[in-house]
């Protein structure tokens, strides 16, 4: 897998269903950075990693 996703790719990455969109948008809200090249628009794999373990959390809910 490359290291710049598409939307789809980085679903796919992060374990969503397909066409769960608004579950990325939230996740881009929340900060996850994306990457816009003329409208083309890239998730990094990187990026996904880091912003996950930033988000994790010790306590069970």
């Amino acid at each position: 897998m490359a290291e710049y996703l598409s939307y789809k790719e980085a679903m796919k990455y992060l374990g969503f269903k397909a066409r769960n969109y608004p579950a990325l948008r939230r996740y881009i809200a929340a900060g996850l950075p994306v990457i816009d090249v003329n409208g083309s628009k890239r998730i990094s794999k990187t990026a996904i990693d880091k912003f996950m373990a930033e988000h994790q959390s010790s306590t069970k809910d």
